[in-house]
């Protein structure tokens, strides 16, 4: 295969990977279980956005948070919240690197934590926006690092079977 030709299929693949994982955030997010409460709802999507960050570039990881999670605010009654929540899930990629060969790097394990705190810090300051209190937005502290949480865990799951499996070396063939 020519130079180019490689090139021309991993530019189809990068963006074929990028939209994958734009549906996948915007289903997890939106239809999996999830848990309801006066501020939002608590759900996994997180995950599929922190492991969208490990295997892609950053800007089209940066998108894959913004689209997927955007969407399923803005289709699922929470429509207030989806101009936050692009800018929250997109800064929320960027703890992330896609540079080394496997998901549980260093850098991906710390990125963990700036990443809650991103997403808890981040709703936190959005619902002090939208209600012009700071006392009010409180009580969703404690929903939004469940989701930080349990969104870890989910991506330190993902993240073992793709190491051990080689799945990121096979999705990225010919980068």
């Amino acid at each position: 295969m020519s130079t180019s030709a490689v090139k021309n299929h991993a530019n189809v693949r990068t963006i074929t990977l990028t939209a994958v994982f734009c549906a996948l955030v915007f289903v997890v997010t939106a239809y999996l279980p999830r848990i309801p409460f006066a501020g939002g709802y608590v759900h996994i999507g997180d995950a599929f956005i922190y492991l969208a960050a490990a295997i892609l570039p950053t800007p089209l990881a940066c998108a894959v948070g913004a689209i997927g999670a955007g969407l399923a605010d803005a289709l699922t009654g929470y429509i207030i919240y989806a101009p936050g929540t692009m800018v929250i899930k997109a800064l929320t990629a960027l703890v992330f690197t896609s540079k080394k060969d496997r998901i549980l790097c260093p850098r991906n394990l710390i990125g963990i934590v700036p990443a809650g705190i991103i997403c808890v810090g981040g709703y936190y300051l959005y619902d002090v926006i939208l209600t012009g209190s700071f006392a009010g937005p409180v009580e969703n502290i404690f929903f939004n690092f469940l989701q930080a949480v349990a969104s870890a865990a989910i991506f330190l799951m993902l993240g073992v079977l793709f190491d051990s499996t080689g799945l990121r070396r096979r999705m990225l063939k010919d980068f």
